[in-house]
Parts: C-alpha cells; structure tokens; sequence
C-alpha cells in the first residue's frame, strides 16, 4: 500500500513521507471507524463539544449577520477542524500503544500541544480570514435581476465554489498531517505544515479522495443539523492519525510522552 519514505533533498527539515496507493483513504476510514467503537465515550464527548461549538457560531452568524455569513463560516469549518480534533489524535495515540484513553488525559495532551497549535491556528486564521473577505466580495457576481435565470445562479455558484475551493486546498494541504505530528513529535508548527504540503503534493490522487471524503462526511453533519458532525468529526480525526502513521516517517524527530 506504501512506497519507500521520500523527502526532497534541499528540504532537509521536512518528515519523509510515503508514497500511498489511490484507495489509502478508505483503510484509513476503516481503521478510524475501530478507534471510535474502541473508544466511543471519549469520541464521543470531543464530537459533543465540537457540535456546541458549531451551533454556537451558526447562532452568532444568524443573530448578526446574513445567511451568506453563515454559509461562509460554515464552509471555513474545514479551517478549524483539525485543531478541534487535537484530542481525538491522542485517543488513536493511546490506542496505538496498547493504553487505555482516558478523558482527562486527551485533554492534557491538547492543553500541552496548545502554544504549537496556536501558531498553527494562526498560520488557518490568516487563510480563513482571506476566504471570508473573498466570500464578501463574490457577492457583487449575484445576478442583480428581481429574478435571475438558472444559468445567471448556476454562474455565480460555480465562481463562489472555485474561489472557496483555492484557499479550501491550501487548507487541506496544510493540515492533512501537521497536527497529529505536532501531538506525536517533539516538531514545530512549521515543520508540521512544511511537512504536510509535502506529504500532500506527492500523494496527490490518494489525497483528492481523502478530501473528498472528508467534505462528504462534514456535508453528512450539515445535512443533520449539525448533530452528525458529533460523529463525523470524531472518526475523521481518528482516520487522520493513521493516515498520518502511514504516510510520514517522523522517526527523525524525538517521540513526546
């Protein structure tokens, strides 16, 4: 299923990574899927508080802005996502090494990961604030007749989808694997980015279906009033520590308890 780790030689800071077979997202799904029966009353739980959480910034967007606010908040969720699963990284963590996970545990694991969280965070914020700017602005492009023609809104969809779409990869890119490598090594913000760009840019038919199984699962939490994302979220997260176990060889870097 995996290649020999590759690197590129004038990027010695950069973790190797593998070379995956097109289907890797779909063992990664399988094994998530494990973790979560293994371990569902900590899944669970993060999923709760991630479904608060997303009920909370629908609330605010409806109360003070527009429903294009919300459906520009909602689409940047795949921004905040991978920190809000920092915890469910540990649960696979400690599954991995034969433990028991407990709660309270995943909890100091995402408080002791929080400052190189934050950078990361930051690194998110700027693209995500760019994306919300860039959604304001693709307003102009609706078609300002009292009833516009299907073709009129099917072209203005097709330009907020592509503008969306540029910084949605840069995202993708950018998180794929830089946080369960942050949770697993004792490795910067950056070099966990610079390392997922990577691993990304080389996989890149493998990590197509990956996002398009990630936004499928994130459609499937929207459809159900943001309920499913207490499920979704949780086994994406888990799916994403093995992902990050197959495909990056981090073993250059000193291993955190």
């Amino acid at each position: 299923m995996t290649g020999a780790p590759t690197a590129p030689d004038l990027l010695p800071f950069v973790a190797p990574c593998r070379v995956l077979a097109p289907g890797a997202p779909l063992h990664w799904l399988r094994l998530g899927w494990r973790d979560f029966r293994r371990a569902p009353r900590q899944s669970l739980a993060f999923g709760a508080g991630i479904v608060l959480l997303s009920a909370a910034v629908s609330g605010i967007a409806l109360r003070f802005g527009t429903g294009w606010l919300l459906l520009v908040l909602l689409s940047g969720f795949v921004f905040v996502a991978p920190v809000l699963a920092i915890g469910v990284y540990a649960i696979s963590a400690a599954l991995e090494r034969g433990q028991r996970p407990s709660l309270g545990a995943c909890l100091e694991t995402t408080r002791r990961d929080l400052g190189d969280a934050l950078v990361y965070s930051l690194i998110l914020l700027v693209i995500c604030l760019l994306w919300v700017r860039a959604g304001s602005a693709v307003e102009i492009f609706f078609p300002d007749q009292a009833e516009p023609s299907r073709l009129a809104l099917l072209s203005f969809l097709a330009i907020g989808c592509a503008v969306g779409s540029v910084f949605a990869v840069i995202a993708f890119a950018a998180s794929a694997f830089s946080l369960p490598m942050i949770v697993d090594r004792r490795s910067d913000a950056v070099t966990g980015v610079v390392t997922s760009v990577n691993a990304v840019l080389r996989n890149k038919r493998a990590m197509a279906l990956w996002a398009l199984l990630i936004v499928l699962s994130v459609a499937v939490g929207f459809a159900t009033l943001l309920i499913g994302l207490g499920v979704t979220i949780p086994l994406i997260g888990h799916a994403t520590w093995h992902a990050y176990r197959e495909t990056v060889d981090a073993s250059a870097w000193p291993a955190k308890d």
